[in-house]
């Protein structure tokens, strides 16, 4: 027997370190050749390291949260055979090259090769420890008539067997009364008085334990002490340092508009019916990216990148949406690439598969980075409005709000409408506010008259 070490490989990109987001294996497991070891995690994907060898592991070179150098001593395994670590040394010989296994990262330009499908359901991001959790039994219902279950005796006390049938439980006309109004059937309560007899003490012992009663309410009432300590780690820690890269960064300008979208439901309501069976269901989405698009036509200087260590504006010719979406593991930004060549079915579609792919974690690396302007939306939880951060190195962010109906006046009458908010930002070093202002109102106008969604 020997011991073989595997060292942190060299993931390419000229990564010097990577963080250690989570064991796959613990001390004494026994690991066969290509098992995952670990995974990993650079600035722009996670990545599973494997086991070039069968062994039984015998040390771990780290903790979750631990950023550790390309060529550390990442795991320790004991092997048939000489292995390539001498007797009584720390160091260990290189272990060659690994076949790395990228996995789909989760934050704006995050990404990786697509996940294999036999470990297609292993693909959630959680920074969360996977070691088993105790968990509690759900508390019973109340038992109602002609149910069976056992009587119940106070905590303290050992489990008694149903009562014999036939057998009728001793009890008080008083607390017969009280456990008819309690809807308590008798037979299932353990009697703690003299012969069994069932007392007031009983049935408050068999509420609290179905979470009833004041002995529950007060349990439930009273104080808490101590605080939970979560290590902010992996993709957590990615999405952290990125908002707070980007909030340092830019000088965000932001900018609320009101948009009518009766005559958008309406038509989305129409095309539906007409054409959703064969085409697919259209949301709102596509018809707001539809209207984006459309209005970076005439506002160039907002489908950009600003490379502000350069001092470099990099204006984009195509529209590279991303569509911040939201998973288990935190915020992830797929891109749409080339929105300007979609209809809103196109793009209705592209946005569904990318969402489902970036949930799944099999998004892959060009599926989550290069965007140049990007959507972001809450669903029904909108809100009212919303200060997006901007997804650097872009230079704007379109938020979607929740759609309300209110009153307006309309030709001097009370009519109800359907109005949502844009709630947009922008990096005000390279966008005037008028400048936003505009763009945004070339966008309310094309979803406010949504036929010229169509024209081309």
């Amino acid at each position: 027997m020997g011991l073989y070490a595997i060292k942190m490989p060299d993931i390419g990109e000229g990564i010097a370190e990577v963080e250690l987001v989570a064991w796959r294996v613990q001390p004494g497991d026994t690991v066969k050749e290509d098992q995952i070891l670990a995974d990993v995690m650079t600035d722009k994907a996670t990545v599973e390291i494997p086991s070039p060898v069968a062994g039984k592991v015998e040390s771990l070179g780290g903790e979750p949260g631990q950023l550790m150098a390309v060529g550390s001593e990442l795991i320790r395994l004991e092997v048939e055979g000489a292995g390539n670590v001498k007797e009584g040394s720390k160091d260990a010989a290189a272990s060659g090259s690994l076949p790395l296994r990228g996995r789909a990262g989760v934050g704006a330009g995050a990404g990786a090769a697509p996940v294999p499908p036999d470990r297609k359901d292993d693909v959630t991001h959680s920074n969360e420890d996977v070691a088993a959790r105790e968990s509690s039994a759900p508390t019973p219902a109340l038992p109602r008539k002609g149910r069976e279950e056992s009587p119940v005796r106070p905590p303290s006390a050992t489990p008694a067997p149903m009562r014999p049938p036939g057998e009728k439980p001793i009890a008080s006309p008083a607390v017969r009364r009280r456990a008819w109004e309690l809807g308590i059937e008798l037979q299932f309560v353990h009697g703690s008085g003299p012969a069994g007899r069932i007392t007031h003490e009983d049935l408050e012992v068999y509420l609290a334990a179905r979470g009833q009663g004041p002995a529950a309410r007060a349990t439930a009432l009273r104080q808490r002490q101590g605080e939970e300590a979560i290590p902010v780690i992996g993709l957590r820690r990615r999405i952290a340092q990125k908002m707070q890269e980007a909030k340092r960064r830019i000088p965000h300008f932001s900018y609320v508009e009101e948009v009518d979208v009766t005559d958008l439901e309406a038509l989305r309501a129409q095309l539906n019916a007409k054409f959703g069976a064969a085409r697919g269901k259209l949301t709102v989405l596509p018809f707001i990216a539809r209207a984006v698009v459309l209005a970076l036509d005439d506002f160039p200087q907002v489908n950009a990148r600003f490379d502000d260590d350069a001092g470099v504006i990099a204006r984009s010719n195509p529209v590279h949406l991303g569509i911040a979406t939201q998973t288990d593991a935190g915020l992830a930004v797929p891109v749409l690439r080339h929105a300007e060549a979609q209809d809103v079915w196109g793009l209705s579609r592209e946005i569904a598969r990318l969402a489902d792919a970036t949930r799944a974690g099999k998004a892959t690396r060009e599926e989550l980075a290069g965007s140049t302007i990007t959507i972001t939306s809450l669903g029904p939880l909108g809100g009212i409005v919303t200060t997006p951060v901007i997804n650097h190195p872009e230079v704007a962010i379109v938020g979607v709000n929740r759609i309300v109906e209110r009153p307006v006046f309309r030709n001097g009458a009370v009519v109800a409408r359907q109005l949502m908010n844009l709630s947009s930002s922008f990096d005000h070093r390279v966008i005037d506010g008028m400048d936003a202002a505009r763009f945004i109102q070339a966008v309310r106008a094309l979803l406010e008259s949504p036929a010229l969604l169509f024209v081309e």
